[in-house]
């Protein structure tokens, strides 16, 4: 019989999710790089513990899904459910370890930053006086203990907030000792902190109420405090009905509280646990030890808690130092910013984070005031706090215009922000649209209608990123602005298939999801493999977030055993394998994983030497073909066209960000290796429009 790593290493896919590990552990070994500050370090172990969190709900909640109902799936892997629950819970907690030991390593170097993490007994006398009060203050009051015996039920603990389980027994007597817990309030920081003349010292709060626990339970014997946290399934599906348009908000509101109770699938908690406590625990949530994360001593439960420490202002001055973004290629002799007026004259590609989100930013601002502008129609799917985007909106509505929003309230976090900013455009005269049936609405699209004269003209905004002003600065996203009345008819088609009942067969400039998307890519894959196959020159370059389509892979297979030379850039997820003799031997995948979070897509055919060119929302997955509303671009102005390769050919010189995939599905982190050194997320801001001119792939 065949071990687990025979089975795994013989198919001709890897596993969404343990490729997903593996994108893990890249983010993780950002914070390990000797060129990183110690706040960098840090910022990037916060961020493996938020991926995690998020991975263990919906992921690990999903395969619960199908184990708690008795169901079986195999997994591209080609493990059946219980053994790949098995081999990925490892990879989660050998993960966990990697994690705390890493932070182990980078606390020596604290005190020499200007701050130090210490217990409540580390604190001189003054210190202590000064914790104690804060937690006679404000702690005290917040707390609510939940006692589990015959006489009350085991309480409901939330989702991944921090949590004592508290062993007591009454003193003097023979009774049975008893479970409470007490869970940490969720707005209060997460640290403590105290200014000590030169530097801060941070105490976690937790180590603040246990030193106080006798204040919570008095004249008892306290036998443990133990902390831990819980992390609940969050994955969720909406149930279709009749009346799902009347219901579609309160059908949300009640499954986003699913979360809140959803069947247990990790347990993390501190190495000085009472084994007592743990084990009923898991009893009462149905886990194993496979499902249980163990903080040693010295380290933590939770490096989310780390963004305080990263974010204190004290310590802006170890932080480096960002560059300014410059002017888009296409805009770099723009005298004026009459946005209409330019986007008559040029079309525009915005690279973020190297160009801002201002043109943009100033076209809907510009729109929201502008008496000639009759209406405008937006998606929405993730947005900023204090979001400009929503600003405008509500003033364009409050002028007059017809304002149409597509909020995609499906969106995972967002939900609930998301039905506050709808209703909040909703009760200022916006025509609000909450998704569409089960499809999750991701396209980014923006279409405003603008009277000139006698004229009605149109003007177009289609990216790979949200409307955020926030994610612009550390996300790099691709978006193109334009007048041209082509993209306009497309769009404002898309627009009535979203919120009306129309199916067009195709379009000029679009290639949209669910209808079309998977069967056009394919189409353009498989005519690079007839190119190849004729003797012509062909070639594929494809830069995404995540790569798993089944169909969309073994085209990809197709054309390398033709001979059609294929570069992958794929940032987390890929489910393809590269590299395996008689199957994909002209592939190649790499992953950039650095300052910034690579979050554009682009699809280069080269068709001969008449290249095409698409960006767009979409990622090559079957939720993104099947399960969303999803449309990418073609590029048809030479200049941007031309910026849209060299993007891909930077992305392919990169030798400080960069890893390459073996056929085993590990990573190789590649080096300059006596070459220059060559950081895209440096390079990018010098790009000038000569030197996009010499970009090639093939």
């Amino acid at each position: 019989m065949q071990n687990t790593q025979e089975l795994i290493g013989k198919s001709d896919l890897i596993s969404r999710d343990l490729s997903w590990l593996q994108f893990n552990q890249r983010v993780l070994d950002q914070a390990r790089k000797e060129k990183r500050n110690l706040f960098e370090k840090l910022k990037f172990l916060a961020i493996t513990s938020s991926n995690a969190d998020e991975f263990n709900m919906i992921r690990v909640g999903s395969l619960y899904n199908y184990l708690d109902f008795g169901n079986d799936r195999v997994d591209y892997s080609g493990l059946q459910s219980i053994p790949f629950k098995n081999e990925l819970l490892a990879g989660l907690k050998e993960f966990g370890k990697q994690q705390n030991q890493l932070f182990l390593d980078l606390k020596p170097s604290f005190k020499e930053h200007n701050f130090e993490i210490k217990g409540y007994d580390e604190l001189d006398e003054k210190q202590q006086k000064s914790a104690s009060k804060y937690f006679e203050k404000t702690i005290f009051p917040m707390l609510t203990p939940m006692v589990f015996d015959p006489y009350h039920s085991f309480p409901i603990l939330m989702n991944n907030i921090l949590i004592f389980g508290v062993v007591t027994k009454t003193l003097r007597s023979k009774e049975k000792k008893k479970m409470s817990f007490i869970q940490l309030p969720q707005n209060l920081p997460r640290f403590y902190a105290i200014n000590d003349k030169e530097k801060v010292i941070f105490v976690p709060i937790e180590r603040i109420v246990k030193q106080h626990m006798d204040r919570v339970f008095k004249n008892v014997e306290i036998i443990s405090s133990s902390l831990f946290r819980v992390t609940r399934n969050g994955d969720f599906t909406l149930e279709e009905s009749e009346d799902i348009e009347a219901n579609f908000l309160e059908e949300m509101k009640k499954k986003l509280k699913t979360r809140k109770t959803g069947r247990v699938v990790r347990l993390e908690v501190g190495e000085e646990a009472d084994p007592w406590l743990i084990k009923q625990l898991k009893k009462r949530y149905e886990i194993d030890n496979e499902n249980v994360i163990v903080s040693p001593v010295g380290s933590m439960v939770d490096f989310t808690g780390l963004w305080q420490i990263v974010n204190q202002e004290e310590f802006n001055s170890f932080k480096p130092i960002r560059s300014k973004p410059t002017a888009p290629i296409s805009m770099t002799d723009v005298e004026h910013q009459d946005m209409f007026k330019i986007l008559k004259e040029r079309d525009i590609l915005l690279h973020h984070p190297y160009n801002t989100i201002e043109p943009l930013l100033d076209l809907l601002e510009q729109a929201a005031e502008d008496p000639h502008v009759l209406s405008i129609k937006l998606t929405i799917y993730r947005l900023a706090k204090n979001s400009r985007v929503v600003e405008a909106l509500l003033n364009a509505a409050e002028n007059g215009k017809h304002v149409s929003v597509l909020f995609e309230v499906k969106a995972r976090f967002d939900e609930e922000n998301n039905m506050k900013q709808a209703q909040k455009l909703q009760k200022a005269g916006c025509f609000v649209i909450y998704g569409v049936g089960s499809l999750k609405t991701h396209t980014k699209l923006l279409l405003i209608v603008r009277k000139e004269k006698e004229k009605v003209n149109r003007f177009v905004h289609m990216g790979s990123g949200n409307y955020n002003e926030a994610t612009s600065k550390l996300y790099t996203d691709l978006s193109l602005l334009t007048s041209d009345e082509s993209y306009a008819n497309d769009v404002q088609e898309f627009f009535n298939v979203i919120t009306g009942h129309s199916m067009p067969e195709d379009y000029d400039n679009l290639i949209t999801a669910p209808m079309q998307m998977r069967r056009d890519l394919i189409a353009l894959i498989n005519h690079e493999r007839e190119n190849a196959l004729a003797g012509k020159a062909s070639g594929i370059v494809i830069k995404l977030n995540s790569l798993q389509d089944k169909d969309a892979i073994y085209a990809l297979y197709d054309a390398s055993k033709a001979g059609v030379p294929i570069k992958l850039i794929v940032r987390g997820i890929c489910s393809l394998r590269p590299g395996r003799e008689g199957l994909s031997e002209n592939i190649t995948v790499r992953s950039i994983v650095g300052e910034y979070l690579e979050h554009s897509r682009i699809f280069y055919f080269h068709n001969d030497g008449d290249s095409k060119v698409y960006c767009g929302s979409a990622d090559m997955m079957v939720r993104s073909f099947d399960r969303r509303l999803e449309s990418l671009f073609i590029i048809r102005d030479p200049l941007l066209k031309q910026q849209a390769v060299n993007i891909l050919a930077y992305n392919l010189k990169d030798n400080v960000n960069s890893y390459e995939m073996n056929e085993d599905g590990s990573y190789i982190h590649l080096e300059p290796n006596g070459d220059k050194a060559f950081d895209i997320h440096q390079e990018f801001y010098k790009v000038k429009r000569e030197s996009i001119m010499q970009a090639q792939l093939f």
